[in-house]
């Protein structure tokens, strides 16, 4: 298999510092790009957008921890075993997660938003600013599993 050196652009700082499943959307954080590798003309014109699409590395999930095969989400047996690549755990083989966040601002090489499911200190691989075009097309079709499980993520409750 292909191997890949990915430097982080930069890391997220503030938020939750626990990767809990649920209540992620009132989250609030900052990326904060390398000021080695990056001046902040990096970030201009990104405040235009509502969205941001954030890559990042899920760094603290072990080797053990990585799934290769099937599980229960969540472990939850009334739920179907399904493939880690039909499933959005942080357990992954390739330690990649993808959040679609609230842009709220920008700041030299800090941009601030809501929403987004890393933990602080999250190295942070790329933003990608959300546009219509790159949305899907068509329907969006799911298990009956895969929305119930998002019933809570999303929740505005961050106690």
């Amino acid at each position: 298999m292909d191997v890949f050196e990915i430097e982080a652009v930069g890391r997220v700082i503030g938020g939750r510092t626990e990767p809990e499943d649920d209540d992620w959307g009132a989250s609030r954080a900052s990326i904060e790009l390398d000021p080695a590798r990056f001046g902040p003309e990096a970030l201009i014109g990104l405040d235009q957008f509502s969205h941001a699409e954030i890559v990042f590395v899920f760094d603290r999930v072990g080797g053990e921890e990585i799934t290769l095969d099937a599980r229960h989400p969540r472990g939850r047996r009334d739920w179907p075993r399904v493939g880690i690549f039909a499933q959005r755990g942080k357990n992954r083989p390739g330690r990649i997660g993808v959040s679609v966040c609230r842009i709220l601002g920008v700041d030299g090489l800090s941009l601030s938003v809501e929403g987004l499911d890393a933990i602080d200190g999250t190295p942070v691989l790329d933003i990608k600013p959300v546009m219509s075009g790159f949305q899907p097309r068509g329907d969006i079709v799911e298990p009956d599993w895969a929305r119930e499980i998002m019933t809570t993520y999303w929740s505005l409750d961050v106690t």
